[in-house]
């Protein structure tokens, strides 16, 4: 199913691309660019979004929402440079409402560095198992969120910037791949089961519609099936 101008506004999805993340790191707020796949892949995107929009006779918001994270900010850079030479106007905004579930002062350290640390600290417990992929567990450190905190973080993002926006009006969001889920989960897109079940493809628009009377569907754009094997976390 593909928006129109008579389903309502549009939030547009989309995961950063692929960038030079360490391994066995929690990737939210790793500092790191995109590799020159992750450049190809947003100006790919750029270039679906143009024929989109132009298929779908759809008008852009002009302003662009990222989260503050440069591999998200990179791919939303180079996507509206694609647009902008398809004659579209824009101006990217960064906003931390689109960042991926920060883990806090434990930021960058790897799944076993953390999980020492809890150990370690006498005023905590040992986390779970599988901690790192339960969307309600929140890790006992200064800042850090669930993966459902994180969401609803995102989902109060989406609602804002698309509250009072015309009928077939398209808003474009990069940010990060488990924040979004959970963010859709809470908008009525995904059931809870579907969260684990599914991943996003690197910069590849997903597009949510925001119906008159509140609802969220998703009208556009493929869910990336999550592979057993698939330990990625953004």
């Amino acid at each position: 199913m593909t928006g129109s101008a008579d389903t309502g506004s549009i939030a547009v999805l989309i995961r950063h691309g692929d960038y030079h993340q360490r391994k066995y790191v929690p990737s939210a707020l790793q500092p790191f660019p995109l590799t020159e796949n992750g450049k190809a892949q947003a100006n790919s995107c750029g270039e679906e979004l143009a024929r989109w929009l132009s298929d779908e006779h759809l008008n852009l918001n002009p302003i662009v929402y990222t989260s503050c994270q440069l591999r998200a900010w990179q791919t939303a850079r180079l996507a509206c440079d694609v647009l902008i030479k398809h004659g579209h106007t824009l101006t990217i905004e960064q906003t931390p409402s689109l960042a991926e579930r920060s883990v806090g002062s434990a930021a960058n350290l790897t799944l076993d560095e953390i999980e020492s640390v809890l150990i370690e600290d006498p005023r905590f417990d040992a986390p779970p198992v599988a901690w790192k992929s339960d969307s309600d567990y929140c890790l006992p450190l200064q800042g850090a969120e669930s993966l459902m905190m994180a969401g609803q973080r995102v989902a109060d993002h989406l609602t804002r910037t698309t509250a009072g926006q015309p009928a077939g009006t398209v808003t474009l969001h990069f940010g990060h791949g488990a924040s979004f889920r959970h963010a859709a989960h809470l908008l009525g897109v995904l059931t809870r089961d579907q969260i684990a079940q599914y991943s996003m493809h690197h910069a590849r628009p997903l597009h949510l519609c925001h119906i008159e009377n509140g609802t969220w569907a998703h009208i556009g754009g493929t869910w990336k099936i999550r592979q057993l094997t698939d330990k990625t976390l953004d």
